[in-house]
């Protein structure tokens, strides 16, 4: 122990970081080996060059594998002192896994650095993160410059939802994920954070003002297929609309009195033509405005019974995640 405190006592001296990588896994037994290879050599490689200390680390976080995931990281935390574990009760989702592992790096890091096991980021790019973090900058966060490894209906989704998000005024950086890189004090800012609606990529401007960019193409999947599907990408989704703003309810509220306002219109019409006795039978007028008015009514409803949902999970605090068991912590 006292040897490995003059290292990080020495790498305070030259000014070299302690770096945590923190990689969620949920089912990733295919990919996770050539993973571990990859990242410890690039870990290595880091070392040599000086950019990090040696006392840096990856942080493995089981999401409540039913595969052999957690059984080759404790295998792996066994022979590499650099290598902890996390492994989490039950399956919550990749957003508070991540979280799990950010808290649990938080005060023993100079920054981390958050990256998917499948490697689809660019491992070179984390040098860059490194020289703006040196620099002063706090946040640090990866943006693809194009998605053509991705599905056409996951890369158009993606578009329209930026976009989306963006119309009603959420500060959140386009095809940014989760590859970012948080200092100590951005990782402290984010431990206040305790919602259960995690969405993690549109955090970074409300955690510090210093926020810089990288740049990477992303590449191709290993091994193995993505753990995100179309229900996911759809509870994510709308978990970072209704968690940073309120305008889909005032969008119900303008359509509701513009709705108001053509009826009070239109009525007045109706009177006014059976005053003067010109008034039509018919039933086509009526039919469509009792399945318009109708089908604003239940998506109204819709809309404020997700947000009245969040505030049902909001209010019973229940804990994010919860840890079942924890390798080379005391390393």
């Amino acid at each position: 122990m006292n040897e490995k405190r003059n290292d990080i006592l020495m790498s305070y001296k030259l000014n070299i970081p302690i770096i945590a990588f923190v990689l969620p896994c949920f089912n990733e037994e295919e990919i996770l080996p050539l993973s571990i290879k990859k990242l410890k050599n690039k870990i290595n490689s880091l070392i040599k060059k000086r950019v990090i200390s040696k006392n840096s680390y990856l942080l493995f976080v089981d999401d409540g594998s039913l595969d052999n995931t957690w059984k080759i990281i404790k295998i792996e935390c066994q022979t590499n002192v650099c290598i902890k574990g996390l492994k989490l009760s039950v399956n919550v989702g990749h957003q508070k896994a991540l979280l799990a592992g950010l808290h649990n790096v938080t005060g023993r890091c100079d920054a981390s650095i958050s990256i998917d096991v499948d490697l689809q980021d660019d491992l070179d790019v984390i040098e860059e993160m490194l020289e703006f973090f040196k620099n002063g900058q706090s946040i640090v966060l990866g943006v693809r410059n194009k998605r053509e490894v991705d599905s056409f209906f996951k890369r158009n989704s993606a578009i329209l939802f930026y976009k989306f998000l963006k119309l009603i005024s959420i500060d959140i950086v386009p095809n940014h994920a989760d590859f970012r890189l948080l200092s100590s004090q951005a990782l402290n800012n984010l431990s206040l954070f305790n919602e259960q609606g995690v969405f993690l990529r549109a955090l970074p401007p409300l955690l510090h003002k210093n926020i810089s960019i990288v740049y990477y193409d992303r590449l191709e999947r290993l091994k193995g297929e993505t753990k995100y599907t179309i229900k996911k990408m759809t509870v994510l989704a709308l978990n970072g609309i209704t968690s940073f703003s309120v305008t889909p309810l005032r969008i119900v509220t303008l359509i509701g009195a513009l709705i108001s306002m053509f009826a009070f219109i239109v009525s007045l019409l109706f009177l006014t033509n059976y005053f003067l006795g010109n008034t039509v039978e018919g039933w086509t007028s009526i039919i469509i405005s009792v399945y318009l008015i109708g089908g604003m009514i239940l998506l109204s409803i819709g809309i404020l019974g997700e947000y009245l949902g969040k505030v049902f999970l909001e209010v019973k605090k229940r804990p994010l995640y919860l840890i079942d068991e924890k390798t080379n912590f005391d390393l």
